[in-house]
């Protein structure tokens, strides 16, 4: 028998790394960060602008990428867009915990919601610096970080 909620989670994956979202650089770019994952080449640059309620009001991001980082850093732009800086670094710590295997997203209380697809990452210890990346990334262009590698 098929996992139809496996398949599902497969069908969006596939279309955000086909058709990413906020897949642009951001002119002008409050803040920026170039992340780098040097064992398989994946590398993305981060643009965000916030407002003086530190709320995040527009990220994208450009490069590339294996399909999971590219999935993961369009998923995490739509959801990060409109979210106080305080709500993004509590995503960032449950989505690293989750892909790291340190929380269980279906049995511990947590706002990651679609980001849920990338829960498998955490039995494929190759591909969670895939997924993880972006959020890397976003962390520093946070914190006025100009790079971010993930060795």
């Amino acid at each position: 028998m098929i996992d139809n909620t496996s398949h599902l989670y497969q069908q969006v994956l596939l279309d955000h790394n086909k058709t990413p979202r906020n897949f642009k650089e951001l002119n002008p770019a409050d803040h920026d960060a170039l992340g780098y994952n040097p064992l398989c080449g994946d590398k993305y640059k981060v643009f965000i602008n916030i407002d003086e309620n530190d709320v995040v009001t527009d990220v994208t991001f450009t490069g590339e990428g294996c399909a999971i980082s590219k999935a993961s850093a369009s998923m995490m732009t739509t959801i990060v867009k409109g979210k106080h800086i305080d709500e993004i670094e509590k995503l960032y710590r449950q989505f690293h915990d989750m892909t790291q295997g340190k929380m269980d997203p279906e049995k511990e209380p947590n706002d990651l919601g679609r980001l849920k697809v990338f829960a498998g990452v955490r039995n494929l210890p190759a591909r969670v610096k895939c997924a993880t990346l972006s959020w890397h990334t976003l962390n520093a262009a946070l914190k006025g970080e100009e790079k971010v590698t993930t060795e």
